[in-house]
């Protein structure tokens, strides 16, 4: 009886690990034959066997190492984002919602980016009409005259879209100056925080998390400044020195566990990878308590910086916030990049979310606050391009995106979100493929997890002869084996196993 229920047992879990089948592709190719464009092997599904010869590439997954969640990919709000997006849907409303819907619409299976994750500033930026904040009256100490309806009315019309396309989406806040009469010289153009203020500072952030909560909108996460360590006279920023950030931290985690608001994360740091090991790691020893984590931006130092921080502190969670795309740069070198040091690699260094900076702008970055030196040379690209005749494109930072995303939302309604887990590629051509790996759980314990890897091939000779080159890859999984050919590009494919 026992030998029978064992060779039972083996039978099964022979035919379980074999079932394994991978049926969905997602693509976007060098030569853009392919963008971001769903297919399904034929004739057949490709299996995992009994494994071989390894291929050129070897990709193994190892989901008994399971790292953090990832919580989606997406980009910055801005009020000239909002103002095209209003202006579009005003000119052509069947094309604001089919653009609406390719970006944020992340029902399982759906042909769309599933952009989750929005960052939306708390005021006037370099991409605004004007200089504002929610209360530019001056010495107004008790806030009487705070008022968010100082922004764009159009920036909350399109958060509710977003919202009623995508009911999972994310929303993080940041001021990139806080009210002008609060800081030396006061104005909202460079400068530095009055430190008197920093209770009232508090207390502007807290009714900014409750003015959005009052339109319809879930605040996730909100940080204390952008960039604290860049100051530019032309357009709103703040220098903001590590003790004033804790100091603001500390007394708004109290008001926000006092007011009803104690799921909101406040978010630390939200400046470049350069100087992980400082900043960010000296607001943890002065207020750890309030802060859950910290955010980087990528325009100094190198992705590999983030380990300076997740190295002191494992438990503390990171965000990739901001990185802009540059006007006339190369389309695959672009993406290449994106995908190596942000969309695989951010992630591959701990961060739950990788985003661009503007959602969208027009083909010539703007519009630009009046007077500012921001995007300076050839100017900003937007995640999508809006004209003014009612069209739109996507550009190079929608699919680097949308391929990553897919591998990470939730399998089912009301379900977890990706996992990053354990991947590493041998063989000889290793150098070939940048790979990260996901796993999705589900809703319920008897349906099969699924697993999900994005790849970059980027064996394309770009420095020499130009030669892109596909890789015949295997792809290891609990002893089993399958074998894919990537193109040049990035593929995200997936399957399903057991938990």
């Amino acid at each position: 009886m026992m030998r029978s229920l064992q060779i039972f047992c083996s039978l099964a879990l022979l035919q379980a690990v074999a079932s394994q089948q991978i049926w969905d592709i997602w693509q976007t190719t060098w030569d853009r034959d392919m963008l971001f464009t769903y297919s399904q092997p034929t004739p057949d599904p490709i299996n995992f066997v009994t494994p071989g010869a390894i291929g050129s590439a070897d990709i193994a997954v190892d989901d008994s190492s399971v790292y953090q969640t990832v919580y989606g990919f997406g980009a910055s709000l801005t009020d000239s984002s909002a103002e095209l997006l209003n202006n579009l849907k005003v000119q052509n409303a069947g094309g604001y919602w089919q653009l609406m819907d390719y970006l944020f619409n992340a029902t399982d299976a759906a042909n769309s980016a599933g952009f989750s994750y929005i960052r939306v500033p708390l005021g006037a930026t370099d991409f605004s009409a004007n200089t504002y904040s929610y209360d530019d009256i001056s010495g107004d100490t008790s806030l009487n005259d705070f008022n968010i309806n100082a922004a764009p009315s159009n920036v909350f019309s399109v958060l509710q879209d977003i919202l009623s396309i995508n009911h999972m989406a994310r929303f993080h806040i940041v001021p990139w100056s806080p009210p002008g009469w609060m800081k030396s010289g006061e104005t909202m153009r460079g400068g530095s925080l009055n430190t008197k203020y920093i209770n009232t500072m508090a207390n502007y952030l807290l009714k900014s998390v409750q003015a959005f909560s009052d339109k319809g909108i879930p605040i996730y996460a909100i940080s204390i400044q952008n960039e604290p360590e860049y100051s530019d006279s032309t357009y709103p920023t703040c220098n903001m020195p590590v003790a004033t950030e804790a100091q603001i931290g500390l007394a708004l985690r109290t008001l926000l566990n006092n007011y009803g608001f104690s799921g909101v994360k406040i978010i630390g740091y939200d400046h470049n990878w350069v100087d992980a090991a400082n900043y960010p790691v000296q607001l943890m020893q002065q207020a750890g308590s309030a802060f859950d984590g910290v955010s980087f931006h990528c325009y100094q130092g190198s992705v590999s910086d983030q380990a300076s921080f997740t190295s002191q502190y494992p438990n503390k969670e990171v965000y990739f916030t901001e990185c802009s795309g540059t006007l006339g740069s190369d389309w695959w070198s672009d993406i290449k990049w994106y995908m190596d040091n942000i969309f695989i690699g951010s992630i591959s260094y701990g961060s739950s979310s990788g985003l661009m900076w503007n959602i969208a702008l027009d083909g010539s970055g703007q519009p630009l606050l009046p007077g500012t030196d921001s995007c300076g040379g050839s100017g900003c690209r937007g995640v999508v391009q809006i004209n003014n005749n009612g069209t739109w494109s996507v550009n190079q930072e929608f699919y680097s995106m949308a391929q990553a995303s897919k591998a990470i939302l939730p399998r089912d309604v009301g379900g977890p979100w990706g996992r990053r887990i354990g991947v590493s590629v041998g063989g000889s051509l290793d150098w070939a493929l940048v790979v990260g790996a996901y796993k999705t759980g589900r809703v319920s314990s008897s349906d099969w997890n699924r697993y999900s890897i994005v790849v970059l091939n980027w064996d394309d000779s770009a420095s020499t002869s130009w030669n892109p080159q596909p890789v015949k890859a295997t792809i290891e999984f609990r002893g089993m084996q399958a074998t894919y050919t990537f193109p040049v590009g990035v593929t995200t494919l997936w399957w399903y196993a057991a938990n």
